[in-house]
């Protein structure tokens, strides 16, 4: 799916009547099977582009096109037929306690089934070795036909982003998909949802908090600050002074155990030497 933002500006879905906009004249273009990663501070309006990117909230100026089409120009059946093409998996994904892990993940589903057959499968699974594959893709295939509330933080987050391998979507945008999860899940998970978007030819755009991931796992990369779109480039050319502008007064956040040996965490963010005289 092809996507096209012009002078798009939009509030936090939160945000009290009165407050700046969170997102403010963003313009971009995002091709069919791209793979993009939105870097930036908290607070810098990446959770909210995509929300508009999903349809979830409408832009309060300008423009944005999936495929040439406007949703919000059409009718409320051509809004839900869109999103029924793309698929959102939120930071902390919704997955009711009591359910089964089975279930959780074939819930990524449900926008292309009838409801009498999403009511079936919640008592008789409708795809169970689909689900299967796709938890094998996060190491969690022993943890089928588990209860939810059984899991801890990270496999409840690896079980959304499962969803997104069961989903039919030509769409795929994640939000932080790393949060609860440790250096070595971390690559493996964002190895499993690259794959799966190149074999769909499906476009991924992913928000991240971990710059050396994105760096490292998506050759485009977006960042955004204070709303407003600061850099938009291959990740080859993001380099040390992209990073340091774009996480003035915000540098700890680049610093967390996933960090890499790379030119630009050793040039950027080195401490400075600690100099001492003798007397």
């Amino acid at each position: 799916m092809k996507l096209q933002l012009q002078n798009v500006a939009a509030r936090h879905l939160s945000a009290q009547v009165g407050k700046p906009e969170a997102v403010r004249d963003i313009s971009l273009c995002i091709e069919v099977g791209e793979q993009v990663a939105i870097i930036g501070p908290s607070g810098a309006g990446k959770t909210t582009l995509l929300h508009l990117l999903s349809c979830a909230l409408k832009p309060s100026a300008g423009k944005i096109f999936f495929d040439e089409i406007d949703p919000w120009q059409g009718g409320r059946r051509a809004l839900q037929k869109l999103r029924a093409s793309l698929f959102l998996a939120p930071q902390l994904p919704p997955l009711p306690p009591r359910q089964r892990v089975v279930t959780a993940v074939l819930a990524g589903r449900l926008p292309h089934e009838s409801l009498w057959a999403s009511l079936r499968s919640l008592v008789y699974p409708s795809d169970i070795p689909h689900a299967e594959t796709a938890l094998a893709g996060f190491d969690l295939a022993e943890k089928l036909f588990d209860r939810v509330d059984r899991l801890s933080g990270g496999e409840r987050q690896r079980v959304g982003l499962a969803r997104a391998l069961v989903a039919d979507a030509s769409l795929m945008l994640i939000d932080e998909p790393l949060s609860a999860l440790d250096p070595m899940r971390s690559q493996s998970a964002l190895r499993t949802l690259t794959q799966a978007a190149r074999e769909r030819n499906a476009t991924l755009v992913t928000t991240l908090h971990h710059v050396e991931m994105a760096l490292e796992h998506f050759p485009r990369i977006i960042g955004i600050r204070d709303g407003l779109l600061a850099f938009d480039l291959p990740a080859k050319q993001v380099s040390s002074a992209h990073l340091q502008a774009l996480y003035a007064e915000h540098l700890h956040e680049l610093s967390n155990p996933l960090a890499t040996q790379s030119e630009w965490s050793t040039s950027a963010l080195a401490a400075p030497p600690v100099v001492m005289h003798c007397r």
